[in-house]
C-alpha cells in the first residue's frame, strides 16, 4: 500500500456493480480518497457504499457529468459497462465502446494520471480450450462482448502511448467468492477463477504501479492449478501475489475420478453468446426469459 493513498482521488465507475461495491469498501479501508460514480440512486444500491466516498450519479453518455466526475481525479478504476456475454451489439456498443471513449476524453481533459480498465477473459476465449493465453499474444475474442473488450484494450494503449493518459487494461476472469468456488456446479470456472481478495489486491497494485508506466495489459486470475491465462508477467510487473487456488476451494477435487467433468468443464453452457444473429433470434431468447 502506498503511503500517499489519502492524496490520491480515485474515481470508481460502476461502484454499485459486481466488482465495484467490493472494491469501494476495500479502497476505503486502504485510505484512498474515493469518488463513486453510479447509474442509479436507488437506496438499496447506494446505502452499502455511501460511507466510502463521494457519490456522483451519471451515465457514460453524459459528457458534462463525466467532466465533473473526473475533476481533480488522480486515477480512474473503470468498472462500468455491459458485462454480459449474451448482450446484443447495440447495448455493447453504447456502454463498452462509446462509453469508454467518452470517459477517456473526460479523463484527458481533466489531466487524470492513470486509467485502470476492466477488460475481460472474453478477449481471449476464441483460442482453443486448453490453450493458455499470454499477454504478449494477439487477442482472440470468443464473442462480441469480447470484441468490445479488445477495442478497450487497444484504446487504452493508444491513449496511454499517444494521448498522455497512462492506462492499464486488466483482463478479469470469473470474479466470484470463495463460497461460489465451493459450489458443486462451479467447475466451469476452474481455470478462470479470480477470487474477491485477489481481484481487490490486483486493482490496488494497478493504482500503485510505477508512475512512468504508460500502458500495460495484465491478467486477472487467482493462482489456480490450471489457468486459462498466464499470470507470470502480471506478477513481475505489478508484484501481484494471488492467494487463492480454485482446486483448493472446490469440493469437487476431494475425489480423483474427475476425467469426464474436467473434459466437459467449459462446454456445458448453452446460453446465447453475443454474436451476429437476426432479430427473430433475439425475440426467441426474450420469450425464453419470460
Amino acid at each position: 500500500m502506498s503511503t500517499s493513498n489519502s492524496s490520491k482521488l480515485v474515481l470508481v465507475t460502476g461502484a454499485t456493480g459486481h466488482i465495484g461495491k467490493y472494491f469501494a469498501e476495500h479502497a476505503n479501508k486502504q485510505k484512498y480518497q474515493l469518488r463513486l460514480m453510479v447509474h442509479s440512486m436507488e437506496p438499496e444500491k447506494i446505502d452499502p457504499i455511501k460511507s466510502f466516498g463521494e457519490i456522483i450519479q451519471g451515465h457514460l453518455n453524459q459528457m458534462e457529468t463525466l467532466d465533473k466526475a473526473c475533476k481533480n481525479v488522480h486515477t480512474i478504476v473503470h468498472l462500468a459497462g455491459d458485462a454480459s456475454p449474451d448482450s446484443t451489439w447495440d447495448t455493447l456498443k453504447e456502454a463498452n465502446i462509446d462509453g469508454l471513449y467518452n470517459i477517456f476524453i473526460a479523463a484527458k481533459n481533466a489531466g487524470v494520471k492513470r486509467m485502470i480498465y476492466a477488460s475481460s477473459i472474453h478477449a481471449i476465449t476464441g483460442y482453443p480450450k486448453g490453450v493458455q493465453a499470454k499477454t504478449t499474444e494477439p487477442p482472440n475474442p470468443g464473442d462480441l462482448y469480447g470484441v468490445t473488450k479488445c477495442f478497450g484494450e487497444a484504446l487504452c494503449r493508444y491513449m496511454g502511448e499517444k494521448e498522455g493518459v497512462p492506462s492499464i487494461a486488466v483482463r478479469i476472469g470469473a470474479f466470484q467468492s470463495h463460497s461460489a468456488a465451493k459450489n458443486k456446479d462451479s467447475i466451469s470456472m476452474m481455470d478462470a477463477w479470480l477470487s474477491q481478495r485477489d481481484c481487490l489486491q490486483l486493482l490496488e497494485r494497478c493504482i500503485d504501479a510505477p508512475e512512468d508506466l504508460k500502458f500495460a495489459l495484465v491478467h486477472g486470475l487467482s493462482r489456480n492449478t490450471f489457468n486459462r491465462m498466464d499470470i507470470e508477467s502480471t506478477r513481475q510487473l505489478l508484484g501481484y501475489e494471488p492467494q487463492d487456488d480454485f482446486f483448493e476451494q472446490s469440493e469437487l477435487f476431494k475425489n480423483f475420478n474427475m476425467a469426464d467433468e474436467l473434459a466437459e468443464h467449459n462446454v456445458k453452457d448453452d446460453r446465447q453468446k453475443s454474436g451476429l444473429r437476426d432479430k427473430s433470434t433475439d425475440d426467441k431468447n426474450k420469450d425464453k426469459k419470460k
